[in-house]
């Protein structure tokens, strides 16, 4: 009997072309209000136009892209609106994950932490910031996954995706990488000890470790921000 085709695994040009965006946007090199073309992306892959619409709406809906009708579609400014509301769903999701795996951290939970710290201090001496993305979301799906809440991470990685691209912004980024691997670290000795409240305390800390860096970036390239919409009466 011929072996079972996983389709789950097969990568189509849609794939390609969204992972291809979404790592220029995240990374900085598309910015905020750049426009991009359905025609020269088609090019570049050379494929239809339809699987580079098909990627432009996947991107659409991680509020990544602005797409317009009969406009250029552009690369997504940032909502001062959005953010709050991404900070506030993600504080309620990891305070709960916080104090659910500190309840549960098992010896195993334990050395998955000790090595995801690990692999942090690794990346801090080798000097090699852009990894640090990856082993940050590794390291919150490791306390998800202690947590029993697995299906936690799927709502902290889109909320995180969102302001992403503004931690990318933030100058001073590699000399914060220390201070954020700290905090991780305290949340992991924390959970070990299974102190909930000190895991939680440390994690909103970390948590608010952004709002330096939206203020930073919101004075220094405001035309990266959406403008402000006064309140209806």
């Amino acid at each position: 009997m011929a072996q079972a085709t996983h389709f789950s695994e097969r990568r189509t040009s849609v794939d390609d072309i969204f992972d291809y965006l979404n790592d220029e946007i995240l990374s900085l090199r598309l910015r905020p209000g750049d426009k991009i073309s359905e025609a020269d992306i088609a090019a570049q892959f050379g494929v239809s136009r339809q699987p580079v619409r098909d990627a432009f709406s996947r991107l659409a809906t991680r509020n990544l892209l602005l797409i317009r009708p009969q406009r250029a579609t552009e690369v997504k400014r940032f909502s001062s609106r959005e953010i709050v509301k991404s900070r506030f769903v993600r504080a309620c999701v990891e305070r709960e994950v916080l104090r659910l795996a500190a309840e549960l951290c098992d010896a195993q939970g334990a050395a998955e932490l000790d090595a995801a710290l690990a692999r942090q201090d690794r990346i801090i001496a080798d000097g090699d910031d852009d990894e640090f993305g990856k082993l940050d979301y590794e390291f919150h799906e490791t306390l998800c996954r202690i947590a029993k809440a697995e299906f936690a991470f799927d709502v902290i990685m889109a909320e995180k995706s969102k302001v992403d691209r503004l931690c990318t912004l933030s100058l001073a980024k590699v000399d914060r990488l220390p201070e954020l691997v700290e905090d991780h670290r305290k949340m992991a000795d924390a959970v070990k000890r299974h102190d909930s409240a000190q895991a939680v305390d440390y994690g909103m800390r970390h948590l608010s470790r952004l709002d330096k860096t939206i203020e930073h970036i919101s004075a220094t390239n405001a035309n990266y921000f959406e403008p402000e919409t006064p309140p209806t009466r």
